[in-house]
């Protein structure tokens, strides 16, 4: 647990801190996902059913909300050809749908009640929780950062006053809203009903608990 543990949550704190030294939108991003799957990780660890459970259920979420966010980065690559993130300025009166939906997968990656990453992170929480308190506050701890840098970068890119350069840049085209409103129909049914996962992954994860407490007292034998 100790070793798999640290690192995970090394993943989760280094990642985000990265995150936040970013200029680039699509650096940012990966540096979120490394943080992200630390929880996969660090809830792997702990060999409990709410760590594993929130593990599992965090993989589907992050390859959800990733996916999101870089087709997101990309629709203004693809207008603008830079994502230099300080180059923007005022993208939510130009584009208010496109703002939409890259709010929903913002908020879903930094964990808001009501999303989907909210319940795994909280699972993996919880079960980190039962054998070191102290990785659990430090991982925990890390949401503050992520919300930082999310919220920053939507400042800088989304509010404030418009850049004239992008003034007349248009909306997302019905192709892009095809592309990315299923993302986000899945980051909010998960977020209010998150058995539709659950309950398909508790089978084997049952199984395999029962494998891993038969197999505890052997391990504890070892030298």
């Amino acid at each position: 647990f100790w070793a798999l543990a640290a690192l995970g949550t090394l993943n989760i704190v280094y990642g985000a801190l990265c995150a936040m030294a970013q200029a680039d939108m699509k650096k940012l991003v990966a540096y979120s996902s490394i943080s992200h799957m630390g929880y996969v990780m660090l809830g792997m660890a702990t060999l409990t059913a709410q760590g594993i459970n929130g593990a599992v259920f965090q993989m589907f979420n992050h390859g959800t909300i990733t996916a999101m966010l870089f087709l997101l980065v990309g629709v203004v690559y693809d207008r603008a050809h830079h994502r230099e993130i300080d180059g923007f300025g005022g993208l939510a009166s130009v584009m208010p749908v496109y703002t939409g939906l890259m709010t929903i997968a913002f908020f879903a990656a930094m964990g808001l009640p009501g999303l989907s990453a909210f319940i795994s992170e909280v699972l993996v929480l919880l079960g980190a929780w039962q054998y070191h308190h102290g990785l659990t506050v430090v991982a925990a701890s890390a949401v503050v950062l992520t919300a930082g840098y999310m919220l920053w970068m939507l400042q800088r890119v989304w509010l404030g006053p418009v850049n004239e350069k992008y003034a007349s840049m248009p909306d997302v085209t019905p192709r892009e809203v095809l592309t990315l409103a299923p993302l986000a129909v899945i980051v909010v049914i998960l977020g209010v009903y998150p058995h539709a996962v659950l309950d398909l992954i508790n089978p084997t994860l049952i199984a395999l608990n029962k494998t891993v407490a038969s197999a505890a007292p052997a391990v504890a034998m070892l030298p």
